[in-house]
């Protein structure tokens, strides 16, 4: 299937590993642009080099930081000459609930998104295939072990891509989020919790009917494709891509 997204720009935060990374490569690999983002430039580097592709770039920037994003947004519209498909996928991964991970949730995974959004805003007005997608996970779904600061923050998260998409509309500018459950990768959360939490590990193992965590990738092809102009009348949603991990109904 044709996205039809080559020659259009994706822009795509926490771009160096697990499902940020997946999303860079997808999109590249489908022909568009892709600049994206990390907070260290170590792996910023490392990851340009992997990928080897011209029309790859990547930056540092702390999302934390309203002024940096913003600049990141109008040097990539210079470079690229469009901004057209957004991902926002940055997250503090603050799951114990103390002040400090409450303070870290909202300011990078809920403000982040939305400093995003408001830098991006004037360019992708001006594209003729503007889409806005948001990661959140079936933590901002339904009640789990991670309700605290990251799955409250998830929630927001949802609601806000909601009021987006219902207020862009007229626009044609969409607005959805992509909930992923339980992914796991080298160097991600999940192998984290594995070697230092292995109850929770095999407790989260035996909630997942398909008795596997779901890989960076299979996430990807969603995100990808819910940005591209094939998915042109999807907005407000939000998708769960979740092995079937959650039981709630969305109505």
């Amino acid at each position: 299937m044709d996205l039809q997204v080559r020659g259009l720009t994706a822009l795509v935060t926490g771009g160096t590993k697990g499902i940020g990374r997946a999303i860079v490569e997808t999109f590249a690999a489908e022909g568009a642009n892709v600049a994206f983002c990390a907070r260290t430039a170590d792996a910023v580097t490392a990851t340009q080099q992997e990928i080897g592709r011209n029309n790859v770039v990547g930056a540092r920037v702390d999302v934390g930081e309203g002024a940096e994003v913003a600049r990141w947004v109008d040097d990539t519209a210079a470079r690229f000459g469009s901004i057209d498909m957004v991902i926002s996928n940055v997250s503090a991964l603050a799951i114990p609930d103390t002040e400090e991970n409450w303070k870290a949730s909202l300011n990078v995974d809920l403000l982040g998104t939305v400093r995003l959004v408001k830098a991006v805003m004037p360019h992708v007005k001006r594209s003729a295939a503007p889409s806005i997608t948001a990661i959140s996970s079936v933590s901002g779904r339904e009640v789990d072990f991670a309700s605290g600061p990251y799955g409250t923050m998830k929630s927001a998260i949802i609601a806000y891509m909601a009021g987006l998409a219902f207020q862009l509309a007229e626009q044609g500018i969409r607005a959805n989020t992509v909930s992923p459950g339980n992914t796991y990768h080298p160097g991600g959360v999940w192998e984290q919790i594995e070697q230092g939490d292995p109850e929770l590990f095999s407790m989260a193992m035996g909630l997942n009917p398909t008795h596997r965590m779901g890989t960076p990738q299979e996430i990807a092809d969603t995100v990808v494709f819910i940005a591209s102009p094939k998915s042109s009348r999807t907005t407000g949603a939000n998708i769960l891509v979740d092995g079937g991990l959650t039981r709630g109904i969305q109505f």
